[in-house]
């Protein structure tokens, strides 16, 4: 047997071991009252997934397939904390009777990281404009990258 097979079973064998883990944990443990309201709530997340956020994702990298990748992680990062962010901004304002549960301001923080993220997407894609045109250090702008004409001293010592 090749040793990437022995490796895929091995991987296998772990994850079906983890599978099993986390169904035993599901069916045993005493805070779940139903473990079908799990499943729904397991599919739920699916079609939500499947159904919404994905097209968005893709339609989003469609509109913006030409802006540069500065401006790609920006949005990248700016939906993988509104994502996180969200429930607790929702939730924040819901009376649980406990003032432990959710006690941070959720919406202004969620704000200050997406001026946070939006402030750094913009002196990245400063640098980035700037490197480009050749005013900045580390990389050379287009303009030098060329090759030289048929009057430089390049040309002259190839010759």
């Amino acid at each position: 047997m090749r040793p990437a097979s022995v490796l895929r079973a091995v991987l296998a064998l772990g994850a079906l071991a983890l599978i099993g883990f986390g169904l035993h944990g599901l069916l045993t443990d005493p805070y779940v009252q139903d473990p079908l309201d799990v499943a729904r709530w397991a599919v739920g997340g699916v079609l939500l997934h499947d159904g919404l956020w994905l097209p968005l994702v893709c339609l989003a990298g469609a509109a913006l397939r030409r802006a540069p990748w500065t401006v790609r992680g920006g949005l990248v990062v700016a939906a993988a904390l509104t994502a996180v962010g969200l429930p607790a901004v929702l939730h924040a304002g819901a009376g649980s009777g406990n003032p432990t549960v959710l006690p941070l301001p959720y919406l202004r923080n969620l704000l200050w990281l997406l001026a946070a993220t939006a402030l750094a997407t913009l002196l990245a894609e400063g640098v980035r404009r700037a490197r480009r045109a050749g005013r900045w250090p580390g990389r050379p702008g287009r303009a030098s990258r060329r090759s030289p004409g048929p009057g430089s001293s390049a040309a002259a010592r190839r010759r």
